[in-house]
């Protein structure tokens, strides 16, 4: 193949293969067991699967309106408004993506001009900062706190400029395991009272908050729902990440301009899955207990890694378990997660990839993924426990 002829002036420069790229093809490389990567190695619900074949033999196969099916929308309003308490009109003001990550993006492609200001809060899922840039926006980030990786609403409010045109936040959170509460909601909407500043809330582990607590939608707490993007996913609730179906709701003005990039990016999102999604819906315990499935597989991974010398910490939300290593090791997280996926057989995220400076990150905690059957967590404990 010949080489393009010219040089490429990156937009993205510091950029190079994700983390969860990086390590699922190691752990592939060498056989280890796969805790890295945030997917399930088990199956959809077999009804929601029969579902989405029916839709496909029925002839359901062209495209469906550019928003989504209306079956799916106005089953995520009413489970929003059972949930949450906040009536969305799925005509105007709820839209099916192609996933959590295309949700998250439009957000910021909408909203975002050259210039503006961006608040995110690190440890952050890596596409945020990226999809910040390309659309000539500024990233500034809010250091969580270890270990609890509380937000420091101090610290937020000194970083609002005039230029602020979004928070990005994300509870339950990626990779931290954290959850914000009510009073998180009070200080945010707090600071955003009277200004310009939307907010983008990724909440693709709505349904994984553990230990009775309740998940703080943004959709919740009208003020804050008045100016948000409330962003999730349906591959994180049905175990189907590779379906790649996510949904974002939001006040119509809002939503008018989501619908405006949206439709040139994906334009819509298959016909089958999302009226099978719609179908499975409507049994509203599919949700409902998958807080009580998730905290079940918490515990069993936690007891398993009782009697290792990993130091656990909390686990209030997700599906991801934090855990240092200080007693085991002086090496940096980047290097012992590669080493433990070639030499132990287990491979993990080191968290440090989620800080902007991967140095600001070096507490010495890797990212381990327990959304696996029990036999493959029980295998990956004894290869750890032996350490």
């Amino acid at each position: 193949m010949p080489r393009f002829p010219a040089a490429i002036e990156s937009r993205l420069p510091d950029v190079g293969t994700t983390i969860f790229t990086v390590m699922s093809r190691l752990a592939a490389e060498h056989g280890a067991i796969n805790l890295s990567q945030g997917f399930p190695d088990f199956s959809p619900p077999a009804a929601l699967v029969d579902r989405v074949t029916h839709h496909m033999r029925a002839g359901a196969n062209q495209y469906p309106p550019m928003a989504g099916a209306m079956p799916l929308r106005e089953a995520l309003a009413a489970k929003m408004a059972a949930l949450y308490g906040t009536q969305y009109d799925p005509e105007h003001e709820i839209t099916v993506t192609a996933g959590g990550t295309q949700a998250l993006y439009t957000a910021v492609a909408c909203m975002v001009r050259p210039g503006d200001e961006v608040i995110v809060f690190q440890p952050v899922y890596d596409s945020y900062i990226p999809a910040i840039e390309l659309n000539g926006g500024k990233a500034v980030v809010a250091t969580l706190q270890y270990p609890d990786y509380r937000p420091d609403w101090v610290a937020v409010r000194k970083l609002v400029t005039p230029r602020t045109r979004l928070i990005m936040l994300n509870t339950p959170h990626n990779p931290s395991g954290s959850v914000w509460t009510a009073e998180d909601m009070a200080q945010l909407a707090d600071i955003v009272r009277d200004t310009r500043i939307a907010i983008v809330s990724d909440e693709v582990y709505e349904h994984m908050v553990y230990d009775g607590a309740r998940h703080e939608s943004c959709a919740r707490h009208p003020e804050l729902a008045s100016r948000s993007f409330v962003c999730s996913s349906f591959g994180k609730t049905v175990h189907a990440t590779g379906w790649k179906v996510g949904h974002v709701a939001a006040p119509r003005e809002l939503m008018a301009e989501f619908r405006k990039a949206h439709q040139f990016t994906v334009f819509t999102v298959n016909t089958p899955v999302q009226l099978a999604l719609a179908d499975w819906m409507q049994d509203p315990s599919g949700y409902l207990e998958l807080a009580d499935f998730y905290q079940r597989k918490r515990d069993f991974f936690r007891d398993a890694l009782a009697a290792s010398r990993l130091q656990l910490l909390p686990c209030r939300g997700t599906y991801f378990q934090l855990a240092s290593y200080a007693a085991i090791s002086d090496e940096d997280d980047a290097t012992l997660a590669r080493r433990w996926t070639q030499e132990v057989g287990v491979a993990s995220i080191p968290v440090s990839a989620f800080y902007t400076d991967p140095a600001q990150g070096q507490h010495k905690v890797l990212r381990f993924c327990f959304a696996k059957n029990e036999d493959t967590l029980a295998r990956a404990c004894e290869k750890l426990v032996r350490l």
